[in-house]
């Protein structure tokens, strides 16, 4: 018996050692590429992305969250978000790729069905914020008529490729309710208006030409250069239906680069753009 025990010992001794040296891996045994745990590693300045999750489609945070480190944007913005999901992304992308962010909650309902939790305590669920910056002046808005669902957006101050920039993440009422969209756009532009410097990004669950959407045609560019209003069927789709209804639009910040990856991990495109300067004055 007391062999017995010291063979179990030393057993147990080398399997924590190999944990230790080799570090968790994916599902499968598979490794996940990019940074060694604890590794800090740097996120793209200037970049940001705008991902609905897609809920109730219960996909894992592993796949989500190397899709996400693939290009490591400054600031991310979700939709459809529960907010155990969210974290659980948010603690993969620093455990096993070095990316650290701060975030911040948008819910708009708290949803036992979609989010799990306890019938008395269910998930929040809603939009997110994630930043590489600390963010402040965090304002949660739920719009006054959200349509068939609760919706609102979540709005925060944070630094965009080194100066100070005000990011808004909503999600709009559901297809076929484009008077209740267009009384959100009405909310969210006026509070877009205000600032000089914003993003505006998020699932706005209406194509470019809709009419709904002329508030933030209004103040705002989207940053795929061949998306506007009278552009019809140029602007790239960001939906499994061949439709675009994800948007990051620009108010004072010129954009660079858009690109729209499609995901095999949400019935939404990945959305990202990089991001160049201010907007150059009228008189220059």
């Amino acid at each position: 018996m007391v062999l017995g025990r010291g063979m179990w010992l030393l057993v147990g001794a080398v399997f924590v050692a190999c944990v230790v040296l080799v570090g968790p891996s994916a599902p499968g045994g598979a490794r996940f590429p990019g940074s060694a745990a604890g590794e800090a590693r740097d996120v793209v300045p200037n970049r940001v992305m705008t991902w609905n999750l897609c809920n109730p489609c219960e996909v894992g945070a592993a796949e989500q969250a190397a899709e996400i480190a693939a290009y490591a944007p400054e600031v991310i913005g979700f939709q459809e978000a529960c907010q155990g999901h969210v974290e659980r992304i948010r603690d993969l992308l620093a455990r096993r790729f070095g990316l650290v962010y701060h975030v911040e909650y948008g819910t708009v309902l708290r949803n036992w069905g979609r989010c799990g939790g306890v019938p008395w305590r269910p998930g929040a669920y809603g939009q997110a914020i994630l930043s590489a910056a600390p963010m402040t002046d965090r304002v949660n808005v739920e719009y006054p008529d959200g349509g068939s669902e609760d919706r609102g957006y979540v709005a925060v101050t944070t630094m965009v490729g080194g100066r100070p920039t005000r990011v808004f993440n909503t999600h709009l009422a559901e297809r076929r309710q484009e008077a209740v969209r267009a009384d959100q756009v009405g909310v969210l532009a006026t509070a877009v208006a205000r600032h000089d410097r914003a993003i505006a990004l998020g699932d706005f669950n209406a194509v470019p030409y809709a009419p709904e959407l002329a508030g933030m045609w209004a103040l705002a560019t989207d940053t795929d250069p061949r998306c506007h209003p009278s552009s019809g069927g140029a602007c790239a789709t960001t939906t499994d239906w061949e439709s675009k209804f994800d948007y990051i639009f620009v108010r004072g910040i010129v954009p660079r680069e858009h690109g729209v990856h499609p995901t095999p991990h949400s019935d939404h495109h990945l959305v990202r753009a990089d991001l160049g300067g201010p907007e150059p004055s009228p008189d220059s």
